[in-house]
């Protein structure tokens, strides 16, 4: 496959990723509102904008994984493994770094 065929499949997906963790942290809003309430103020959204672009920024990373292996059959695993991944990490951020510093 191109170059450009490449940048189709992982950019396309970029947003499927970002749509995953944006709901990711909806659920956590939704069943902490009380808790996440007070946070919804012009700081800490910023700081979740930052994290939001280091998210994208780590999922450059893919970029990698295609230099390295220009194997199709792994490029649809190596995103869901990817995907997978950023979830645990933004879940064990929210869960065990964001809302103990909120109550």
């Amino acid at each position: 496959m191109t170059q450009a065929g490449a940048i189709r499949f992982w950019e396309w997906r970029r947003l499927q990723y970002d749509v995953v963790l944006a709901a990711v942290f909806l659920f956590w809003v939704a069943v902490t509102w009380p808790v996440f309430r007070p946070a919804l103020h012009l700081v800490p959204l910023a700081q979740l904008f930052v994290l939001a672009l280091i998210a994208n920024v780590c999922y450059s990373a893919a970029y990698l994984a295609e230099l390295v292996s220009h194997n199709l059959r792994w490029r649809q695993t190596v995103w869901v493994v990817g995907t997978v991944f950023a979830v645990l990490l933004e879940t064990y951020w929210i869960g065990d770094e964001i809302l103990p510093t909120l109550r």
